[in-house]
Order: C-alpha cells, then structure tokens, then sequence
C-alpha cells in the first residue's frame, strides 16, 4: 500500500537482496508449505513469522513469491496501524481532504445519473477510514447517504476505522457484501499489496521465482520452467533476465467484483500505482519507516507491494462483461473532478493553511499524479462515470 516511485518497467531486480532466514536450514527443492506453519496456527503460533517461514521451507522446499508477499502482508497489517508519519507510509487520503470529497463527489454523481437507486457503499482495505469519511461527508451534501460496507481483515485497523464509520458494517472478504443491491467499491491502494508471482527470463525459457532459505538467509531462486503459453505473446522474446510479474489474486477479486457489478449495477473505482500492462519489470519492493527496505528482510514486519497491472485488470472486467473507463492518471482524474476548484475553495476559507493546501493539491495532481492511475468498472446499464472523458 505504500506509495512508490519506481518505473514499473525499469524497476531494478530484487535478485541480489537475501536476509532473515534461520541459521543452519537451507532448501534448494520445490515443495508444499504447511499452512500453519505460514501463517501462525498450530504449535508454532508464537513464534515470529520469519522463524515459521524458514520451517516451512526446510521442511517442504521453497515457497513461491506470492506465498512469501501473502504471509508477510498478512502479519503485518494484522499487527499494526502503517500510516502516517509514525509509521510506514502516508496514502492520499491521509494528504488531505479533498482526495476523498472528490471520490465521494465521483460516487454521488454516478448515483444520481443512475436514477438514484439503493446503493451501498464498499472499501477495500480503508486503512484507517479517512477516504470513506471525507467521501461520505461530500456525498451526503450531495443527498447520497448509503449503508457502508467496509472490507478490512486487521483488528488494528478495523478499530481504527470505527471510530471515525461507527455504523459501519466489516466484512473479511467480499464474498459476504450484499446482493440486493448496486455496489459503489473504491479501492485505493489495496491491489498494490495482493501477492504476485514473477516469472523470469532464464537460458531456454521463462521461470517462476521462489523464495529459499539457505545459510541464514531468504533468497530468490529459479524454480521450475513454466510453458511459453502462460507468457504474453508480445513478451516472449524479452532479454535474459526480464521479468513478468502476474497477481492472480487480483484478477480473481477483480473478476468477482465485476461479476456483482454487471448483475447488480453499481461501479468500482481502482486506484493505485501501476502501468497499463502486460509488461516486463520487477516492481516487488518494501517499505518500512517511509524509505526503501530489502524486501526479503524482515517478513511481517515492513508493507510488501508491487506495481499493479491495469491493464490486465480491464481486460478482466471486460471479459465479465462491464465496462471500463482509463485507466488514466490520477492527476488527469482529479482533475477532471474540479481539485483545482475545491483547493482554492479551501485557501480562501482559511488563509493560513493556504500554502499547505497548495502543497497538498501538488503532490496529489503531480508529485504522484501519473504513477497513481485509476480505472472504472461499470455495469453496462449505468452511465459511465465522471473523470474518464
């Protein structure tokens, strides 16, 4: 979830980084991971996560990336609030207020085009509430005032969030949303922290990259050649050493809200770092105490992310049938929504923040306005929604 600056192209390769593994295990052999030995259940339950990993991988061999992104995510954002300047990172709704009031403007609008129906409000992975407040704040102005639906897995934040959304309703995975009704679902920076897979050039082929343990250390391997299918055509012949990352988690959780979408109307908007993909680049990265960090150090204990692959994400949505809008730069987006207006609104109504709010509405629109990029997904039977034209 943390905000990144790297080229999703020429991010440099994280090969090189191994740290954090128990001393004397090593494992060179692909294999299952025990479950709980992952992710904390059974005997081993209290020990840190670093020493059931190593576990796990001397006992079964080594674990694919994404299993290593899902466990340490897990732990970490189950064990910690990650924002703000105590600690791992700052998201734009923590910037400032406008971010949220012209989402929450977004998704009024949108209603009231679409006739006005009852429609529910959904997030996913709102951190600490901040964006669904402001945007809840914004719409009701606007006459848009739905039950909140909050997707959130960590009792830290979950906490959090309650003091600011009381009558919120949580859910731990979007299977339990509600079905009697349209769906307005933002996502800001949630699929950067899904787990990916990366593929990798190698001599004769592509390979899928695990992570070992050997001589205290976690490290990324080659695993098993993966068959040319599996790798976009236009990519096929990149240079040795490229790399392909692909999230399966994020286009299933795509493809299953654009399902919910399409047969109950509604609309979701992504938004996040990322590039319109497939293309070749290692975008894996950590982030602990605001500055970069080695991702294989320290699992659970800093925010694993990756560069999102919008454009595989439409091409998803389109498949189940929705329609797409971008994705576009989130500085073109917020623009189109009127932040230029709303920031000179709020100077003019307070003076002695002005300069701060100038600030913030640079750093929205510039300093992040063309890595962040957002994308809509519609029913088909709904307008399609404002900031795209």
């Amino acid at each position: 979830m943390a905000a990144a600056s790297l080229d999703p192209i020429t991010a440099p390769p994280t090969a090189q980084f191994g740290v954090g593994c128990a001393p004397g295990t090593s494992s060179t052999a692909r294999g299952a991971v025990d479950p709980e030995l992952a992710s904390g259940r059974g005997d081993e339950a209290a020990a840190p996560l670093a020493d059931r990993l190593a576990r796990a991988i001397t006992l079964a061999g080594p674990i694919s990336l994404a299993q290593f992104m899902a466990a340490a995510n897990q732990q970490y954002y189950a064990t910690r609030d990650p924002l703000g300047s105590g600690g791992d990172f700052t998201t734009a709704p923590e910037i400032s207020q406008m971010f949220g009031e012209l989402i929450g403007l977004w998704g009024a609008d949108l209603w009231d085009r679409a006739g006005r129906p009852h429609a529910a409000w959904v997030e996913l992975g709102p951190g600490r509430g901040t964006l669904s407040t402001d945007a809840l704040r914004a719409a009701g102005k606007a006459g848009f005032a739905p039950p909140v639906h909050l997707v959130e897995t960590s009792p830290v934040l979950r906490a959090a969030q309650a003091e600011r959304l009381p009558h919120a309703t949580w859910h731990d995975a979007i299977d339990t949303l509600p079905t009697d009704r349209p769906l307005i679902v933002i996502a800001n920076e949630f699929f950067d922290a899904l787990p990916i897979r990366q593929l990798v050039k190698g001599a004769g082929g592509w390979f899928e990259r695990l992570v070992a343990c050997q001589d205290t250390l976690f490290l990324p391997i080659a695993g098993k050649q993966v068959p040319d299918g599996v790798i976009p055509e236009a990519l096929r012949d990149a240079a040795a050493g490229s790399v392909i990352e692909t999230s399966p988690a994020s286009v299933a959780i795509l493809r299953s809200l654009a399902q919910r979408i399409v047969a109950q109307g509604g609309a979701l908007l992504v938004v996040d770092y990322g590039y319109d993909g497939p293309a070749v680049g290692d975008t894996l990265q950590a982030v602990r105490g605001h500055a970069y960090a080695n991702p294989y150090e320290a699992p659970g204990e800093q925010d694993l992310t990756a560069h999102v692959d919008f454009g595989t994400l439409a091409a998803a949505a389109i498949v189940e049938g929705a329609q797409v809008a971008g994705p576009i730069g989130q500085g073109a987006f917020l623009g189109a929504l009127g932040i230029a207006a709303r920031a000179a609104a709020l100077a003019k109504a307070a003076p002695d923040r002005a300069e701060g709010i100038t600030a913030d509405h640079q750093r929205l629109t510039q300093a992040m306005g063309t890595l962040f990029q957002v994308l809509a997904v519609s029913s088909p039977d709904w307008p399609l929604p404002a900031g795209f034209a």
